[in-house]
Protein backbone atom coordinates (compact mmCIF):
# COMPACT_ATOMS: atom_id res chain seq x y z
CA UNK A 1 0.00 0.00 0.00
CA UNK A 2 2.81 2.40 0.89
CA UNK A 3 4.50 1.87 -2.46
CA UNK A 4 1.17 2.25 -4.28
CA UNK A 5 0.58 5.64 -2.66
CA UNK A 6 4.13 6.64 -3.58
CA UNK A 7 3.38 6.57 -7.34
CA UNK A 8 1.01 9.58 -7.54
CA UNK A 9 2.99 11.49 -4.89
CA UNK A 10 6.24 10.91 -6.79
CA UNK A 11 4.61 12.14 -10.00
CA UNK A 12 3.54 15.38 -8.32
CA UNK A 13 6.97 15.74 -6.74
CA UNK A 14 8.83 15.37 -10.03
CA UNK A 15 6.58 17.95 -11.69
CA UNK A 16 7.37 20.43 -8.90
CA UNK A 17 11.05 19.48 -8.96
CA UNK A 18 11.33 20.03 -12.71
CA UNK A 19 9.51 23.37 -12.60
CA UNK A 20 11.71 24.56 -9.75
CA UNK A 21 14.90 23.74 -11.66
CA UNK A 22 13.74 25.45 -14.86
CA UNK A 23 12.52 28.60 -13.13
CA UNK A 24 15.63 29.00 -10.98
CA UNK A 25 17.97 28.38 -13.90
CA UNK A 26 16.78 31.68 -15.35
CA UNK A 27 16.86 33.40 -11.96
CA UNK A 28 20.44 32.24 -11.34
CA UNK A 29 21.55 33.46 -14.75
CA UNK A 30 20.14 36.95 -14.12
CA UNK A 31 21.56 37.15 -10.60
CA UNK A 32 25.03 35.95 -11.56
CA UNK A 33 25.45 37.96 -14.76
CA UNK A 34 23.87 41.21 -13.60
CA UNK A 35 24.57 41.33 -9.87
CA UNK A 36 27.47 38.97 -9.08
CA UNK A 37 28.27 36.35 -6.46
CA UNK A 38 26.20 37.57 -3.52
CA UNK A 39 22.99 37.81 -5.53
CA UNK A 40 23.65 34.44 -7.12
CA UNK A 41 24.29 32.92 -3.69
CA UNK A 42 20.95 34.20 -2.42
CA UNK A 43 19.17 32.81 -5.47
CA UNK A 44 20.75 29.39 -4.84
CA UNK A 45 19.70 29.54 -1.18
CA UNK A 46 16.10 30.08 -2.28
CA UNK A 47 16.47 27.27 -4.82
CA UNK A 48 17.57 24.90 -2.06
CA UNK A 49 14.61 26.04 0.07
CA UNK A 50 12.14 25.08 -2.65
CA UNK A 51 13.92 21.80 -3.42
CA UNK A 52 13.62 20.84 0.25
CA UNK A 53 10.03 22.11 0.42
CA UNK A 54 9.09 20.01 -2.61
CA UNK A 55 9.96 16.86 -0.68
CA UNK A 56 7.18 17.60 1.82
CA UNK A 57 4.83 16.25 -0.86
CA UNK A 58 6.47 12.89 -0.15
CA UNK A 59 5.88 13.24 3.59
CA UNK A 60 9.57 13.83 4.25
CA UNK A 61 10.62 15.30 7.60
CA UNK A 62 14.02 16.65 8.57
CA UNK A 63 15.93 16.54 11.83
CA UNK A 64 19.12 18.59 11.91
CA UNK A 65 21.33 18.34 15.00
CA UNK A 66 24.30 20.53 15.83
CA UNK A 67 23.92 23.53 13.50
CA UNK A 68 25.11 25.71 16.35
CA UNK A 69 28.49 23.91 16.21
CA UNK A 70 29.45 25.35 12.81
CA UNK A 71 32.28 27.88 13.27
CA UNK A 72 31.71 31.27 11.66
CA UNK A 73 34.08 33.27 9.47
CA UNK A 74 36.52 30.43 8.85
CA UNK A 75 37.02 27.81 6.12
CA UNK A 76 35.17 24.54 6.72
CA UNK A 77 35.64 21.07 5.27
CA UNK A 78 32.31 19.32 5.67
CA UNK A 79 32.91 15.57 5.42
CA UNK A 80 29.89 13.29 5.31
CA UNK A 81 28.67 9.84 4.42
CA UNK A 82 26.59 9.82 1.23
CA UNK A 83 23.24 8.16 0.64
CA UNK A 84 21.34 10.12 -2.04
CA UNK A 85 21.15 13.42 -3.94
CA UNK A 86 18.89 14.65 -1.12
CA UNK A 87 22.04 14.90 1.01
CA UNK A 88 23.14 17.76 -1.21
CA UNK A 89 19.98 19.85 -1.17
CA UNK A 90 19.62 19.41 2.59
CA UNK A 91 23.19 20.50 3.30
CA UNK A 92 22.77 23.33 0.80
CA UNK A 93 19.72 24.71 2.61
CA UNK A 94 20.34 24.04 6.29
CA UNK A 95 24.06 24.92 6.17
CA UNK A 96 23.65 27.83 3.77
CA UNK A 97 25.32 30.32 6.13
CA UNK A 98 28.59 28.41 5.63
CA UNK A 99 28.46 28.92 1.83
CA UNK A 100 28.77 25.17 1.05
CA UNK A 101 30.47 24.28 -2.24
CA UNK A 102 30.41 20.75 -3.61
CA UNK A 103 32.91 18.39 -5.18
CA UNK A 104 30.78 16.78 -7.87
CA UNK A 105 31.27 14.36 -10.71
CA UNK A 106 31.87 16.01 -14.06
CA UNK A 107 28.75 14.46 -15.60
CA UNK A 108 26.57 16.81 -13.53
CA UNK A 109 28.15 19.87 -15.13
CA UNK A 110 26.04 19.75 -18.29
CA UNK A 111 22.40 19.46 -19.20
CA UNK A 112 20.65 19.78 -15.83
CA UNK A 113 18.80 23.09 -15.36
CA UNK A 114 19.86 25.04 -12.26
CA UNK A 115 22.08 22.25 -10.92
CA UNK A 116 24.65 22.37 -13.73
CA UNK A 117 24.63 26.18 -13.73
CA UNK A 118 25.25 26.38 -10.00
CA UNK A 119 28.04 23.80 -10.14
CA UNK A 120 29.77 25.73 -12.92
CA UNK A 121 29.34 29.24 -11.54
CA UNK A 122 28.76 28.98 -7.79
CA UNK A 123 32.22 27.98 -6.60
CA UNK A 124 31.87 24.19 -6.71
CA UNK A 125 34.25 21.96 -8.70
CA UNK A 126 33.66 19.12 -11.14
CA UNK A 127 35.94 16.10 -11.12
CA UNK A 128 36.53 13.37 -13.65
CA UNK A 129 36.77 10.16 -11.65
CA UNK A 130 38.66 8.52 -14.50
CA UNK A 131 41.36 11.21 -14.40
CA UNK A 132 43.10 11.25 -11.02
CA UNK A 133 45.35 14.17 -11.96
CA UNK A 134 42.41 16.38 -12.95
CA UNK A 135 40.45 15.37 -9.86
CA UNK A 136 43.21 16.18 -7.39
CA UNK A 137 43.99 19.46 -9.17
CA UNK A 138 40.32 20.52 -8.96
CA UNK A 139 40.16 19.62 -5.27
CA UNK A 140 43.33 21.63 -4.63
CA UNK A 141 41.70 24.65 -6.30
CA UNK A 142 38.64 24.15 -4.11
CA UNK A 143 40.83 24.10 -0.98
CA UNK A 144 42.59 27.29 -1.99
CA UNK A 145 39.22 28.89 -2.75
CA UNK A 146 37.72 28.17 0.68
CA UNK A 147 40.97 29.15 2.42
CA UNK A 148 40.94 32.54 0.70
CA UNK A 149 37.21 33.24 0.91
CA UNK A 150 36.42 31.51 4.23
CA UNK A 151 33.76 29.29 2.72
CA UNK A 152 33.00 25.58 2.94
CA UNK A 153 33.84 22.54 0.85
CA UNK A 154 31.55 19.52 1.07
CA UNK A 155 33.17 16.16 0.41
CA UNK A 156 31.73 12.66 0.50
CA UNK A 157 34.79 10.45 1.16
CA UNK A 158 32.86 7.30 0.23
CA UNK A 159 32.86 8.56 -3.36
CA UNK A 160 29.78 6.63 -4.46
CA UNK A 161 26.60 6.88 -2.44
CA UNK A 162 25.44 3.94 -0.37
CA UNK A 163 22.11 2.51 -1.57
CA UNK A 164 21.45 0.66 1.67
CA UNK A 165 22.67 3.11 4.29
CA UNK A 166 25.66 0.93 5.15
CA UNK A 167 28.78 3.10 4.78
CA UNK A 168 31.45 2.30 2.22
CA UNK A 169 35.14 2.60 3.13
CA UNK A 170 36.33 6.21 3.10
CA UNK A 171 39.02 7.26 0.62
CA UNK A 172 41.55 9.69 2.03
CA UNK A 173 43.02 11.48 -1.03
CA UNK A 174 40.38 14.17 -1.49
CA UNK A 175 40.16 15.02 2.19
CA UNK A 176 43.95 15.04 2.45
CA UNK A 177 44.28 17.59 -0.37
CA UNK A 178 41.63 19.81 1.20
CA UNK A 179 43.39 19.75 4.55
CA UNK A 180 46.80 20.43 3.01
CA UNK A 181 45.73 23.49 1.03
CA UNK A 182 43.23 24.88 3.54
CA UNK A 183 45.36 24.71 6.70
CA UNK A 184 43.20 27.14 8.70
CA UNK A 185 40.04 25.10 8.08
CA UNK A 186 37.99 23.04 10.49
CA UNK A 187 36.89 19.55 9.48
CA UNK A 188 33.19 19.15 10.27
CA UNK A 189 32.07 15.49 10.35
CA UNK A 190 28.41 15.01 9.40
CA UNK A 191 26.39 11.81 9.69
CA UNK A 192 23.37 11.30 7.43
CA UNK A 193 20.66 8.79 8.29
CA UNK A 194 17.73 7.51 6.23
CA UNK A 195 18.44 9.53 3.08
CA UNK A 196 18.94 6.24 1.20
CA UNK A 197 15.29 5.40 1.83
CA UNK A 198 14.31 8.12 -0.62
CA UNK A 199 15.46 5.85 -3.45
CA UNK A 200 14.86 2.45 -1.86
CA UNK A 201 12.62 1.57 -4.84
CA UNK A 202 14.82 3.34 -7.38
CA UNK A 203 14.10 6.70 -8.99
CA UNK A 204 10.37 5.99 -9.30
CA UNK A 205 8.47 5.81 -7.13
CA UNK A 206 10.40 7.62 -4.44
CA UNK A 207 10.27 6.66 -0.78
CA UNK A 208 7.58 8.40 1.25
CA UNK A 209 7.11 9.25 4.90
CA UNK A 210 10.78 9.12 5.84
CA UNK A 211 12.57 11.18 8.48
CA UNK A 212 16.00 12.32 7.31
CA UNK A 213 18.49 12.97 10.08
CA UNK A 214 21.66 15.05 9.77
CA UNK A 215 24.03 15.07 12.75
CA UNK A 216 26.74 17.75 12.79
CA UNK A 217 29.56 16.59 15.04
CA UNK A 218 32.20 18.68 16.81
CA UNK A 219 34.48 20.49 14.32
CA UNK A 220 38.20 19.70 14.48
CA UNK A 221 40.87 22.23 13.44
CA UNK A 222 43.05 20.80 10.67
CA UNK A 223 46.18 22.06 12.39
CA UNK A 224 45.44 20.26 15.66
CA UNK A 225 46.55 16.76 14.66
CA UNK A 226 48.37 14.78 11.94
CA UNK A 227 46.20 14.02 8.92
CA UNK A 228 46.25 10.25 9.46
CA UNK A 229 44.80 10.70 12.95
CA UNK A 230 42.30 13.30 11.75
CA UNK A 231 41.13 11.02 8.93
CA UNK A 232 40.58 8.03 11.21
CA UNK A 233 38.77 10.16 13.77
CA UNK A 234 36.52 11.71 11.12
CA UNK A 235 35.54 8.36 9.61
CA UNK A 236 34.91 6.82 13.03
CA UNK A 237 32.76 9.70 14.28
CA UNK A 238 30.64 9.68 11.12
CA UNK A 239 30.14 5.93 10.82
CA UNK A 240 29.46 5.28 14.51
CA UNK A 241 26.37 7.52 14.33
CA UNK A 242 24.86 5.80 11.27
CA UNK A 243 21.71 3.89 12.14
Amino acid sequence: MRKLIAYPLSTIYYLLFGCTLVIFHAIQWVCFNLFGYNAHKRSVDVLYFFLVANTYILGIRYKIKGLEKLPADTPLIIASNHQSLYDIITIGWYMRKAHPKFISKIELGKGIPSISYNLNHGGSVLINRKDAKQSLSAIREMAQYIETNKRSAVIFPEGTRSKTGKPRPFAENGLKILCKYAPSAYVVPVTINNSWKMTRWGSFPLGIGNKLEFIIHDPVPVKDMPFSELFKKTELVITQAIN
